[in-house]
C-alpha cells in the first residue's frame, strides 16, 4: 500500500510573495505610527500627555487579541478569508480613528485596527512559515521598511492643526494600502497553509504540547531580546559616556532588517535547527561582549543582525515539526516576551546598575539556546523514534 504524502508547498516566487510585501508593508506603517502621532492626537482631541499613550495601548492590545483567537479559526476558514475580514477590520479602525469624534472613540478604532493587524499577521505568519523559512523572513523583513517610514509618514502628512485631516494623511493612507493588499490577493492570491513536505507517516513528537511549548519559550526569549534591546540598549550605551547611542540603536533596527532580507535569501542552506542554535550562541557572545565599552557599539548592530533570523526561521521549524496552525499561538508568547523583558531591564538596571543590561541579555540569549537544543532534542527523538 503506497503512503499518501502532503502537497509540497509552492516554489518560491514574486507572485507567492505579492501579498505578504503589501501586507506587512502596511502593518509595519501602522505598528510604529501611533507614537510619532502623539502631537497630532493631543491637537486633535485635546488629551494630556499622561493620557495620549492610551490609544497606542489599546492598538497593541487589540494586535495581542486577535491571534489565538485565529489560531481557531484557521481549522475552519481558509487564510484567504482571515486575511481578507482582518484587512477589512483594520481599515476601518484607522479611518475610525480619522473620523471619530470624541477620544474614547478614537481608542476603541485604535483596538479594532489592531485586532485587524494581529489576524492579518497571525494569517500570513501562518501560511509564509508552511512554505519555509526564506518566505516568513523576506516578508517579516519588509515590515520593517514600513516600520523605519512611518515617522517620515506622519511628518511629511501629518498636520497638528485640531481637525481631522490633521490625521487623514497618514492613517487614510494605511486605508488605502489595506485596500492595494486586498487586490493584490485577489489578483496573485492568497497562499494557504500548506502541510510539511514530509511523508504523511513520519513521526510527530512523542509529547506535542511539550514541543510547542518549547517553541513557545523560545519566541518568548527571542522577543524579549529583541524587545530588550530597543528599549535599554541606547540608556545602557549613554551610560557608559559613549556618544551616539541613538544612531547606534537605529543602526540596531537596520541590522535586524537586512539579515532578515538575507535570510530570506540564504536560509535554504542551513537547516533551521542549525540556524537559530548558531544565532542563540552568537548573541550570548555579543551580549557579553557589550560589557566591553570599546565593543558595546558594534556589539550591539550585530546582534542585530544575529537576531535577524530566528523569528522568521522558528515558524517555519514549528510548521514542519508540528502545524503551522500552531503560529498564532506562537505569536501570542511572544507579546508576553514583549511585556516582561523591558520591565525585567529595568528592574535589573535600577537593583545593579547599567551592567545588569548586558548581563541580563545573555541570560536572555542563553535560555533561548537551551529551549533550541531541547527542541532539536525532541524533534530528533520524534525522527529516531
Amino acid at each position: 500500500m503506497t503512503t499518501a504524502r502532503p502537497a509540497a508547498p509552492p516554489p518560491l516566487s514574486w507572485t507567492l510573495l505579492a501579498v505578504g510585501v503589501a501586507a506587512f508593508f502596511t502593518l509595519g506603517l501602522i505598528q510604529a505610527m501611533y507614537g510619532p502621532a502623539f502631537g497630532l492626537f493631543q491637537a486633535r482631541f485635546g488629551v494630556s500627555t499622561a493620557s495620549v499613550g492610551v490609544i497606542a495601548s489599546a492598538h497593541f492590545l487589540g494586535s495581542a487579541v486577535a491571534p489565538p483567537l485565529m489560531g481557531l479559526l484557521l481549522r475552519r476558514v481558509s487564510v484567504r478569508a482571515g486575511v481578507s475580514w482582518s484587512l477589512l477590520l483594520l481599515a476601518l479602525g484607522v479611518t475610525g480613528v480619522v473620523l471619530a469624534p470624541a477620544w474614547p472613540l478614537a481608542v476603541a478604532s485604535a483596538f479594532l485596527g489592531g485586532f485587524g493587524l494581529g489576524g492579518v499577521s497571525a494569517c500570513l505568519n501562518a501560511a509564509y512559515a508552511s512554505v519555509g523559512s526564506r518566505a516568513v523572513n523576506l516578508v517579516n523583513a519588509v515590515f520593517g521598511v514600513g516600520s523605519m517610514l512611518a515617522p517620515l509618514l506622519v511628518v511629511g502628512l501629518g498636520r497638528a492643526d485640531g481637525t481631522p485631516g490633521g490625521l487623514a494623511g497618514p492613517f487614510l493612507t494605511v486605508a488605502a494600502l489595506c485596500a492595494v493588499t486586498f487586490a493584490v490577493g485577489r489578483v496573485w492570491g492568497v497562499p494557504g497553509i500548506h502541510a510539511p513536505a514530509r511523508a504523511a507517516d513520519a513521526p510527530s513528537p512523542a509529547r506535542p504540547v511539550v514541543q510547542a511549548a518549547l517553541f513557545a519559550a523560545l519566541i518568548v526569549c527571542y522577543v524579549g531580546l529583541e524587545a530588550g534591546y530597543g528599549a535599554w540598549a541606547s540608556r545602557y550605551l549613554t551610560e557608559l559616556g559613549l556618544p551616539g547611542a541613538a544612531l547606534t540603536l537605529s543602526a540596531f533596527w537596520a541590522a535586524l532588517t537586512v539579515g532578515r532580507v538575507l535570510t530570506g535569501v540564504f536560509a535554504g542552506r542551513v537547516g533551521a535547527p542549525r540556524m537559530v542554535l548558531s544565532c542563540g550562541a552568537a548573541l550570548v557572545a555579543l551580549a557579553l561582549a557589550m560589557r566591553v565599552p570599546a565593543l558595546a557599539p558594534l556589539a550591539v548592530i550585530v546582534s542585530g543582525l544575529a537576531l535577524a533570523p530566528v523569528f522568521g526561521t522558528t515558524l517555519a521549524w514549528l510548521s514542519q515539526v508540528l502545524s503551522a496552525r500552531l503560529v498564532p499561538l506562537l505569536l501570542v508568547a511572544g507579546s508576553l516576551g514583549g511585556v516582561l523583558s523591558p520591565w525585567l531591564l529595568g528592574q535589573a538596571f535600577a537593583r545593579f546598575g547599567a551592567g545588569a543590561v548586558p548581563v541580563t541579555l545573555a541570560v536572555l540569549a542563553a535560555l533561548m539556546l537551551l529551549f533550541t537544543v531541547l527542541a532539536r532534542r525532541g524533534a530528533r527523538a520524534a525522527a529516531s523514534g
